[in-house]
C-alpha cells in the first residue's frame, strides 16, 4: 500500500435511530499515513461513524470499507489491523499490569513484546501495579499501550483524552500519534476538543447533526478562512448584514467576522456601510468549527 491508497473509504453512509438520525450521506475517505482528525461536539455522530468503522453497526444505507473490506462481513481480518482506544476504558480491574499485558498478547500474533515493554517503561507504568489502583491518566496510557503493541496499521481513537491532564493529553497525542504516523500507519482521531487536533492532524473533517460540512488538509482549511475585525465610522444599532460571512459578533464601532472564500464581499458590503478592515488574522479551528456551526444551524437542514 502506497500513501495514496485509502484505509478507510466510506461512501453515502446513513443511518437512524428511530426518528433520530445520527450519520446523514457520510462520504469519507482516509488515506495511509496520515494523523485525520475527526471533530465535532458530543452527538455530532463521531462514535456512531466510528463503530461503523470497527464492524460494530452494519450500514443501513451506503458502505464502508477498510482495508477494502467490509468490517461486518470481515471482522477478524479487519479487527486483527486496528488499534482502538476509546473515553471508555474496559479492563480487567483485578489484573495487574504485567498480566493484563500477557494476556492481550495472547491474542496478537504480531504483538511486539519489546516494544510493550519500552512503551510501559515511557509511560511510567509499573508492571506490579494492579489496575484498580491506577489513576484515570495511567488507564488511558494502559489503554493506548494494548493498542499500540501489536503495531497495528490503524490506530483508531474515540475521545481518547477526555477529562486527563495535559501531560497525559502530550504523550498520546504529540509522542505516540506522531510516531504512529512517521511508521506509515495511520491515525483516526475523534474528539470535540480542537485545541488537541491541531496541534497533531494532517487532515480534518468537522462534522455537525450528522453531516460532514467541512473537510481537507488542516494547513488548508485554516487558510480558507478568515478572521476581519471591522471597524465602523457610526455605531451600528443592529448586526450588520453582510453577505458571506460564517459569523458575527460585537457592538456598536467594533465587529467580528469569521469568513471564508467570501472574503472580498465582506470587505466590499462593510465598505458601503462605511466599516473597514483594522485587523486580518488567521482564525484557530475553534473558531472556525463554532463559525461552520453558527452558519449550519442557522441554514434550513
Amino acid at each position: 500500500m502506497n500513501t495514496n491508497t485509502s484505509v478507510i473509504d466510506i461512501s453515502g453512509l446513513s443511518r437512524k435511530f428511530g426518528s433520530k438520525t445520527a450519520l446523514d450521506d457520510v462520504s469519507l475517505r482516509i488515506p495511509r499515513g496520515r494523523v485525520f482528525g475527526l471533530v465535532g461536539e458530543n452527538g455530532a455522530g463521531k462514535t456512531t461513524l466510528i463503530k461503523h468503522i470497527l464492524g460494530l453497526l452494519k450500514a443501513e444505507a451506503g458502505s464502508v470499507r477498510v482495508f477494502g473490506l467490509e468490517p461486518v462481513a470481515s471482522p477478524a481480518q479487519v479487527l486483527a489491523r486496528i488499534g482502538y482506544l476509546s473515553e471508555n476504558r474496559d479492563v480487567p480491574p483485578w489484573m495487574r499490569v504485567h498480566e493484563l499485558l500477557r494476556y492481550t498478547q495472547a491474542f496478537y500474533p504480531t504483538w511486539d513484546a519489546a516494544y510493550a515493554e519500552q512503551l510501559r517503561i515511557q509511560f511510567g507504568l509499573s508492571s506490579a501495579a494492579k489496575i484498580k489502583t491506577l489513576s484515570r491518566g495511567e488507564n488511558a496510557k494502559v489503554g493506548l499501550l494494548l493498542a499500540l503493541a501489536f503495531r497495528p496499521e490503524l490506530l483508531v481513537l474515540d475521545e481518547p483524552s477526555s477529562g486527563l491532564d495535559p501531560v497525559v493529553r502530550r504523550d498520546i497525542l504529540e509522542a505516540i500519534i506522531r510516531t504512529v504516523a512517521d511508521e506509515g500507519r495511520t491515525v483516526l482521531f475523534s474528539t470535540h476538543l480542537l485545541e488537541e487536533v491541531e496541534r497533531v492532524a494532517d487532515e480534518i473533517a468537522m462534522m455537525f447533526h450528522g453531516r460532514i460540512v467541512l473537510r481537507g488538509p488542516l494547513d488548508e482549511v485554516k487558510a480558507s478562512h478568515h478572521r476581519l475585525i471591522l471597524r465602523f465610522a457610526s455605531p451600528q444599532p443592529v448586526t450588520p448584514k453582510l453577505p458571506g460571512v460564517l459569523s458575527i459578533r460585537g457592538s456598536g464601532l467594533e465587529w467580528t467576522v469569521i469568513c471564508n472564500g467570501a472574503r472580498q464581499e465582506v470587505v466590499a458590503a462593510a465598505t458601503r456601510l462605511g466599516g473597514q478592515v483594522v485587523l486580518e488574522e488567521t482564525p484557530s479551528l475553534d473558531e472556525i468549527f463554532s463559525a461552520q456551526a453558527t452558519s449550519h444551524a442557522a441554514s434550513p437542514q
